[in-house]
């Protein structure tokens, strides 16, 4: 049964050796994974696998050698019938075909979608459903919750469904990042190890066991020599966009900050939603009362910091361009003002995108923050990640 599989791992180029093959069956003889799908995983894992860039490789063959075998664990299957109960509440959204929206028309620009949101709110007396002018929900007005339109104002609406609300009048609460999270964080750690740049500095902590050597050898007596510790000198400063279409990405989002928190001593970091103005903030339970400025963290840290930027970049293009753009304040300046002064100060500054390369061309806003870093836009992943950490240490 173990010899196709190991086999299999061969000739996905993972280095595994006879040694390691008999050190599972070994495991095996000694029943430590007896009918345990998930016990016999790590198992074969701790004895097959001997770097951590080969887990995930590790891991495909492993998925597609033993599919099917998850039942012998005993856990019950999955009843397709539990629907959640929040798909049976949505019975009054307006789903529309591909045709029909394309039948709906913005209003005409920023400015024009503001002003008649002022002439709607002075005229309504009541409230509206599926309408297509007034403010109401599950139609296709400009305004409103539950519907469609590709350039409106979300009002009331718990979370965005289109990706398509040129601003946003709901308060939002947004969840710190977990730097505990570890399910993932292995192999960003590794593609982080690029950045990473060595120095002995300080006073003497470590043992020098070559030195010793040879001094010994040379005087006749034990002559001990200790060096300092070599320690990591990259300082590295992280902005995350928090929130909005980001909540698609959180998992994700959270293994890069717990994995370069563990990395980098000399870390600081920021959240930000969708795109920077004039503050960002640390904690997102209290950023209303805590607010930082944006020009104090820019005055704060040297242009020695290397600078990354984590998110989607999916947002209605005036909030990159326009000055009250963004969907929760009105910004005296606009988005791409704030991010000039950022790429401008610091040289070294990259954008990580968790949403597939490819995709990036059908989002207006991508190409035009893509521009704004010259390019330096990588997709959050592993080989993104690594190209990225190349580019910073350039």
């Amino acid at each position: 049964m173990f010899i196709p599989f190991f086999l299999e791992l061969k000739a996905a180029k993972v280095p595994v050796t006879l040694r390691e093959f008999l050190t599972l069956i070994e495991g095996m003889d000694a029943h430590i994974a007896d009918y345990d799908v998930e016990s016999f995983y790590f198992l074969s894992r701790a004895a097959l696998v001997k770097d951590e860039r080969f887990i995930d490789r590790f891991d495909q063959v492993f998925s597609h050698y033993f599919k099917g075998v998850e039942s012998v664990s005993g856990q019950p299957a999955i009843d397709v019938r539990d629907l959640p109960e929040e798909w049976l509440m949505r019975l009054a959204d307006k789903h529309l075909s591909e045709e029909d929206k394309k039948l709906v028309e913005a209003l005409g620009g920023f400015d024009k979608l503001m002003e008649t949101l002022k002439q709607r709110l002075a005229e309504q007396k009541e409230r509206h459903q599926g309408g297509s002018k007034w403010i109401g929900t599950g139609g296709t007005s400009p305004f409103g919750a539950g519907g469609y339109n590709p350039e409106g104002v979300r009002i009331g609406q718990k979370e965005s469904r289109h990706r398509r609300a040129v601003k946003v009048w709901d308060e939002r609460a947004f969840k710190n990042l977990d730097d505990s999270v570890e399910l993932g964080t292995r192999n960003i750690k590794v593609a982080l190890k690029r950045l990473r740049r060595w120095v002995r500095d300080g006073a003497d902590e470590e043992l020098d066991l070559d030195d010793t050597i040879r001094s010994t050898a040379e005087h006749g007596w034990l002559d001990v020599k200790t060096r300092p510790e070599r320690k990591n000198r990259v300082k590295l400063l992280m902005f995350f966009d928090i929130g909005g279409s980001m909540d698609d990405h959180l998992k994700v989002a959270e293994e890069l900050f717990s994995a370069a928190k563990s990395e980098f001593r000399q870390l600081e970091y920021f959240y930000f939603h969708n795109c920077l103005y004039e503050g960002v903030w640390k904690d997102n339970h209290r950023r209303r009362t805590s607010m930082i400025d944006t020009l104090e963290v820019i005055r704060t840290y040297g242009p020695d910091y290397k600078v990354i930027f984590a998110g989607d970049a999916s947002m209605s293009p005036y909030e990159i361009t326009m000055a009250g753009g963004s969907v929760e304040h009105w910004n005296r300046e606009p988005g791409m003002v704030w991010l000039e002064r950022m790429t401008g100060h610091f040289r070294k500054a990259v954008w990580l995108n968790p949403i597939p390369e490819q995709h990036w061309n059908y989002t207006q806003s991508i190409g035009l923050m893509r521009q704004l870093f010259g390019g330096r836009m990588y997709p959050l992943t592993l080989g993104g990640l690594e190209a990225a950490a190349k580019e910073l240490s350039r």
